[in-house]
Parts: structure tokens; C-alpha cells; sequence
């Protein structure tokens, strides 16, 4: 069963990939080429095609592509995020915009949700607003297809939780792609995380140890 899958997912790959290559050709004979021809033959976002294109990067690209995946291991690591003061720890409680604007509340929000196997929702939102900085338009374009790859497409262990009607307007957005491609969504897992992990974290041990540990005198020195 394993090998007869694998063939007709080759063959589905292969008709896909005719069907682009034809719908190419006819743009061009026509002289209707899309702007972003390049990579027009791009249309499975979440890269699950085997697709000439995306095999085949210039120098400039590689190097756009080593810098996100940099930018993506400082996201992915809240290990090295400030420690808070008692008095920024205990604002946190008055609203969760207060949390996540605190760099060091988002670090221990986020190793919460790691414990509740949630993180990456919280880097799905820091990658969108990084994004949302970025004004080179081939930068942001490649910047948008790792994010799809990595928190929207349904291969991606980090997928994040997103209704049909998100998932339609993303699908919509990624034909002209823009560092606001992603807002409805991560409005949406922002909402999520304020109503379902916020509430959760405020009456956790994780909190409470962490107040306690603030509070506390540090040891003294010996002269």
C-alpha cells in the first residue's frame, strides 16, 4: 500500500507540475507574464511539490534565506530572554497586551507554552512581527513563504491552529505577497492565546514560583 501512495503522489506531482509549466507558456505566447514570474510556477505555498524552483536559488536568495533561518533560531530560543523585575512581573496580571509587550513577559509566557506543547503560536506572532518590519519586497516575499512553511502549512509540526475563513484570506494574500499577508492570522492566534494560555499562566505554578523567586531577598555576599 506504502509504494502504490507513493506512486500516485508522483503522479500527481507530475501532472501539477505540466499543468503550471502549461498555464507559462500560455502567459507567454499571449505576453500576459505575471510580474512575478520568476516563481509563478510556485503555486503549493507550503512547498509540498517538488517544484525545479525551489531547488534552484541565487546567491542573493541563499543569502535571504540563511539570514531568516538565523532570525528564526533568536525567535525560537526564549531561554536567553531578560528576567524580569517583581514590579514587571506583577503589571502582567492587569491585561495580557501588558505580558506581551514586556520582552522578558513574552520569554516566560513562552516557556509556559512550551510546557503545554503550545510555543508556537507565540512564534508564529514574534515571526510576524518581524515581518511586519521588513520593507525589501524579495526579502518579505521569502520571508512570507518560510512562515507559511513553517506555521500554516499542514506538513509543518509547528502548524498553528487557524479557522477556513483565515486560511481562505492567507491563501488569497500569498498571490501578491506583503509583510501584512499574515495579519488576520495572527490577530487570531493573539486572540487565541489571550483567551485560552493567558488566563491559564496567570494561575499557574510557573507564575506563582516566578513571583516568589522575585520576591526574595538576593543571597548576600561575603566580604
Amino acid at each position: 500500500m506504502g509504494s502504490e501512495r507513493l506512486e500516485m503522489r508522483k503522479r500527481q506531482m507530475q501532472v501539477h507540475q505540466e499543468a503550471a509549466a502549461s498555464v507559462l507558456q500560455s502567459q507567454h505566447r499571449m505576453g500576459n507574464m505575471p510580474t512575478n514570474a520568476s516563481n509563478a510556477c510556485c503555486f503549493c505555498w507550503c512547498c509540498c511539490c517538488s517544484c525545479s524552483c525551489l531547488t534552484v536559488m541565487t546567491e542573493d536568495e541563499r543569502i535571504q534565506r540563511s539570514t531568516y533561518e538565523r532570525r528564526t533560531e533568536e525567535i525560537a530560543n526564549c531561554d536567553d530572554s531578560p528576567k524580569p523585575t517583581l514590579e514587571d512581573a506583577t503589571m502582567w496580571t492587569m491585561s495580557f497586551e501588558r505580558l506581551m509587550k514586556s520582552p522578558a513577559g513574552r520569554g516566560c509566557f513562552r516557556q509556559f507554552l512550551r510546557t503545554e506543547f503550545s510555543e508556537e503560536n507565540m512564534m508564529f506572532w514574534l515571526a510576524c512581527e518581524d515581518l511586519k518590519k521588513e520593507t525589501n519586497k524579495t526579502v518579505v516575499e521569502e520571508r512570507v513563504r518560510q512562515i507559511y512553511e513553517d506555521f500554516i502549512s499542514i506538513l509543518s509540526p509547528k502548524e498553528v491552529s487557524l479557522d477556513s475563513r483565515v486560511r481562505d484570506v492567507i491563501n488569497k494574500n500569498m498571490l501578491e505577497p506583503t509583510s501584512h499577508t499574515f495579519e488576520d492570522a495572527q490577530q487570531q492566534i493573539y486572540t487565541l492565546m489571550q483567551r485560552d494560555s493567558y488566563p491559564r499562566y496567570m494561575n499557574s505554578t510557573a507564575y506563582a514560583d516566578l513571583l516568589q523567586d522575585l520576591e526574595e531577598p538576593p543571597p548576600a555576599t561575603e566580604p
